[in-house]
């Protein structure tokens, strides 16, 4: 069985930095693309970054560069830099790992239990 557990939120004055860390852990198994999702009180989950197993990121517009996404394949762990947070980064941060499992046919999504960042002004 395939676990995902998020870690590194917390509470920070705005123009601060956090850094979530999200790691997969079971075994026979390859990942592929990792990501991190946020979900704001009210307000539908949407993707914040995504990473490729060949290092490639893609980014929410909205973040206007002040996120780096980041992984490491020896830990199956993906990285969350956020820099100059705002309150209206205040959310859920869920991670989200892409992955097949040796000798499968398909691809399976597993989802993280997510973790609070509040971000004060």
């Amino acid at each position: 069985q395939v676990q995902v557990v998020e870690s590194g939120g917390g509470l920070v004055q705005a123009g601060g930095s956090l850094r979530l860390s999200c790691a997969a852990s079971g075994n026979d198994f390859r990942i592929n693309a990792m990501s991190w999702h946020r979900q704001a009180p009210g307000k539908q989950r949407v993707l914040v970054a995504t990473i490729t197993s060949a290092g490639s990121t893609n980014y929410a517009d909205s973040l206007n560069g002040r996120f780096t996404i980041s992984r490491d394949n020896a830990k199956n762990t993906v990285y969350l830099r956020m820099d100059n947070l705002k309150p209206e980064d205040t959310a859920v941060y869920y991670c989200n790992i892409n992955l097949r499992r040796l000798g499968a046919d398909n691809n399976y999504s597993y989802w993280g239990r997510g973790t609070q960042v509040t971000v004060s002004s």
